[in-house]
């Protein structure tokens, strides 16, 4: 991207999720994700770990009720309104092991060897350097460290995917968010490139279905990857939608709309 391209893109993903005051109960599998992904750590008292993109602190309030009060668990995220909603939680919970950090998770500054454990859930795809980020995080861990991510299939969100081949039909082209990390063998690479070894790629399926294609339109069209359709003009918009909403209702079954959700959970040691 561009430096301005870069500039605008973080401004929609902070608008995004700051738009999002009762994320945690709108997106539940959020937090199934999320515990997953510590579960599969296999942390223990007293160590030391990072959560990146740490939204709501889904995956730090997790990791910091093992670590204990000898360890020590910090979050950062780029959105101060998820930062808030985290803060809360740990003042309800009483955690004392626990630092949220409002920062740029592209340019995160933390001292070589200071974590045991580094934590990205379903979030690694919203850094514009992937491949920077985890050798970022390869310093940063001690020897003998674990990083932990989620992410998803490239053909993962079918209610995603239709919305950007529909919208490219109106001239507005939008990259798939998952190309990056999108298969198991990408994974593998951008890990063995960072220096990484003993990877793991456990894969899991976290669709649903759904039961409103007009919130799936929203959803979509307020995300970062998917904002861009609100430069077409009114009608044109209302038109799309329309378009948009029949088509992905055309797919649904009795049960609903499938959504597939292929993710994959991914461990590495440095």
């Amino acid at each position: 991207m561009a430096h301005l391209d870069i500039e605008n893109y973080k401004r929609l993903v902070i608008n995004d999720f700051n738009s999002r005051p009762d994320y945690d109960q709108k997106s539940p599998f959020h937090a199934a994700l999320a515990n997953r992904l510590v579960q599969l750590a296999q942390l223990q008292p007293g160590q030391q770990v990072l959560d990146v993109a740490t939204g709501t602190g889904l995956v730090l309030i997790a990791a910091a009720e093992i670590v204990g009060f000898q360890g020590r668990v910090v979050g950062v995220d780029i959105a101060a309104g998820m930062l808030e909603q985290a803060q809360h939680k740990i003042n309800t919970l009483g955690l004392q092991n626990t630092e949220l950090i409002e920062a740029d998770a592209d340019y995160l500054d933390f001292p070589d060897n200071s974590f045991n454990v580094i934590f990205c859930s379903s979030a690694l795809v919203y850094l514009t350097n992937i491949s920077n980020s985890l050798k970022q995080w390869y310093r940063f861990l001690k020897p003998g460290g674990l990083v932990a991510f989620s992410c998803f299939a490239e053909t993962a969100h079918t209610a995603a995917i239709i919305f950007r081949a529909k919208v490219k039909t109106y001239g507005i082209t939008i990259s798939n968010p998952n190309e990056p990390l999108g298969t198991p063998q990408k994974c593998q690479n951008l890990l063995s490139e960072a220096g990484f070894a003993n990877i793991q790629i456990i894969i899991e399926q976290f669709g649903s279905y759904l039961h409103n294609a007009e919130k799936a339109w929203d959803a979509n069209a307020r995300s970062a990857f998917g904002s861009q359709v609100n430069q077409l003009p009114p009608e044109t918009l209302a038109q799309v939608k329309a378009e948009y909403i029949t088509e992905i209702e055309a797919i649904a079954t009795d049960k609903g709309i499938w959504n597939d959700v292929t993710t994959f959970f991914v461990l590495a040691s440095k």
